[in-house]
């Protein structure tokens, strides 16, 4: 084994409580030389942000190893949001926030045709510093943007640069590292080896809608599979490349990644 141990590494988990649980629990022990690092983006969309956040704060307590927490740029934007940057990230449906919102407030869902919140409670949404509760904002402020071990550098989205040049996650910007979504980087990448989400692996080329593994293009991995739209949680091992995966369905795959 590589000095250092194993390393664990888990996609974007927006929500998905009950897929992460299941994920962690198909791992091997964590030994103390060991690290677990999880990718950003462990809210919205799915049904339980705030089980997640729960879960993931607890972490490091209970495992032998190491654990790294990312940021992402969902963690991100409701930071921004708190600090008074506007409601632009929590109207597009898309993005998930009002599952987010429903899961700390505990509010039942808007009725059918009600939108995305009700219509009572649609002001207090765009206002998180309402609903996010002070300890979950301090510790999102918290989390680091990239981190690099002996197997990898692992990062929410991407690096700063184009072309075939990219910058060491040092070297580039806090809005590279968590909203980068460059085609030139996952064409053009040829660094050391790299680990990221942000970018589902079904948009990742060649695109394919109905791919649900892991991407990789020589020394760059992609790991977002899709969880809190419907597809599985992914967690890649290194240095062997064994690949564990949770689906909504129950199912916990083990794989190696071709």
């Amino acid at each position: 084994m590589i000095a250092g141990g194993r390393t664990f590494v888990i996609g974007d988990v927006h929500g998905e409580r009950a897929l992460l649980e299941a994920l962690l629990a198909a791992l091997p022990f964590i030994a103390p030389d060991d690290t677990l690092v999880l990718l950003g983006d462990y809210v919205d969309r799915g049904p339980d942000s705030q089980g997640v956040i729960a879960l993931l704060r607890r972490l490091p307590e209970q495992t032998a190893g190491k654990v790294v927490l990312l940021r992402g740029n969902h963690e991100d934007a409701l930071l921004e949001a708190v600090d008074g940057a506007g409601a632009g990230f929590l109207l597009p449906p898309s993005n998930g926030v009002a599952a987010c919102f429903h899961s700390f407030t505990e509010l039942p869902p808007p009725a059918a045709g009600e939108g995305m919140v009700a219509a009572e409670h649609f002001a207090r949404y765009l206002e998180p510093r309402l609903w996010l509760p002070a300890p979950v904002v301090r510790w999102m402020d918290a989390l680091p943007l990239w981190y690099r071990d002996a197997h990898a550098t692992y990062v929410h989205a991407g690096l700063e640069g184009e072309g075939s040049a990219w910058f060491l996650p040092e070297r580039s910007s806090a809005k590279s590292l968590l909203w980068q979504r460059e085609p030139d980087f996952f064409t053009g990448y040829g660094g050391p080896p790299l680990v990221f989400g942000h970018t589902p692996t079904s948009d990742l080329p060649p695109a394919d809608p109905t791919r649900t593994r892991p991407w990789h293009r020589g020394t760059l991995f992609g790991l977002d599979t899709g969880a809190g739209k419907g597809g599985p949680l992914t967690c890649l091992e290194l240095p062997d490349h064994t690949v564990r995966q949770a689906f909504p369905d129950g199912r916990v795959e083990t794989s190696t990644l071709a």
